[in-house]
């Protein structure tokens, strides 16, 4: 059942949900609250020791480039920790901990960065129980209920940065896809893409995909595909080129091929293609005129 529940994504769990998830108890959330009234005075000493520490990391002049924002960043950890502190995890509690992941994400701040700073916070507030001179089971559980609670903020905090990251690497992969297949109409009916790199068989999809969207988007007749920045031509990129150019066909599109080199014919004989149901030529400006040609258009030098 516990392998179940930690399944779900922490984004669709309550706070309920949470707390049973990491087995945290009105009991755990008093203990908070009661280390919170010795804690709290003393925040300012706690939070000076980490700076301390932070000073130190490679991380910290990228970072904090002027001491503005340093006092800055200390009064939002004040306010993180006596949040923490009041010992009252509601709704409204776990949104404030993943809005720390947003803002943790958004400045790219390294992971491994945030779990030692919390590992640190872990054992500075530790060594806060044990000067209480309390029982041994007492001390014991006041630091496993803060453990907990901080296993918990951990796991919202990178949770949230997970999810924005990925988002954002998604968002950046949308971007680079839609740059590397630049479908574009250069004139009435007559489309253009040129085609740099590596074709392998995910980008070969992605130029198709591309290719029929603009012909049934436009109503295009002619669709000229340069491969002459493609960087290898072997069998496996030339059955790509050819399957493109048959679904085109099947749209109602005629495809032209240009910068075909020497070595690109070759392969493209070798593969045993019948080149009537392939149109190729060798630069971009015959491609173009042939296009033209088809379409009934004409062009006049002017003198």
């Amino acid at each position: 059942m516990s392998e179940l529940r930690s399944s779900r994504s922490d984004r669709s769990q309550s706070a309920v949900d949470l707390l049973g998830l990491y087995e945290i108890t009105r009991a755990d959330l008093a203990k908070i609250r009661k280390l919170g009234e010795s804690v709290i005075p003393k925040l300012d000493d706690r939070i000076a020791r980490f700076y301390d520490w932070l000073e130190k990391q490679p991380e910290y002049e990228e970072f904090f480039t002027s001491r503005e924002k340093v006092e800055q960043v200390k009064a939002l950890q004040v306010a993180y920790w006596r949040d923490f502190f009041r010992g009252e995890v509601d709704q409204g509690y776990i949104e404030r901990r993943r809005a720390v992941g947003e803002v943790h994400a958004h400045i790219g701040l390294p992971l491994p960065t945030y779990f030692a700073a919390m590992n640190l916070m872990l054992e500075l507030y530790s060594a806060s129980v044990r000067e209480q001179g309390l029982s041994v089971e007492d001390e014991a559980a006041t630091i496993r209920a803060l453990a907990k609670q901080l296993h918990l903020d951990t796991a919202l905090v990178v949770e949230t940065f997970s999810r924005i990251t990925s988002e954002t690497i998604a968002e950046q992969s949308r971007s680079l896809i839609a740059m590397s297949t630049p479908v574009t109409a250069i004139w009435r009916d007559v489309l253009l893409l040129p085609i740099v790199g590596v074709v392998d068989s995910k980008r070969a999809q992605e130029i198709m995909t591309a290719m029929l969207s603009k012909i049934a988007e436009t109503e295009s007749r002619v669709i000229i595909l340069d491969i002459g920045g493609v960087a290898v031509v072997d069998t496996a990129v030339a059955n790509h080129l050819i399957k493109i150019t048959k679904a085109t066909k099947i749209m109602g599109c005629e495809c032209t091929i240009s910068g075909v080199k020497p070595a690109i014919a070759q392969t493209i004989v070798e593969l045993g293609v019948d080149v009537d149901e392939v149109r190729t030529t060798a630069t971009l400006r015959d491609a173009v005129k042939n296009a033209f040609d088809a379409l009934g258009y004409s062009l006049t030098e002017r003198r």
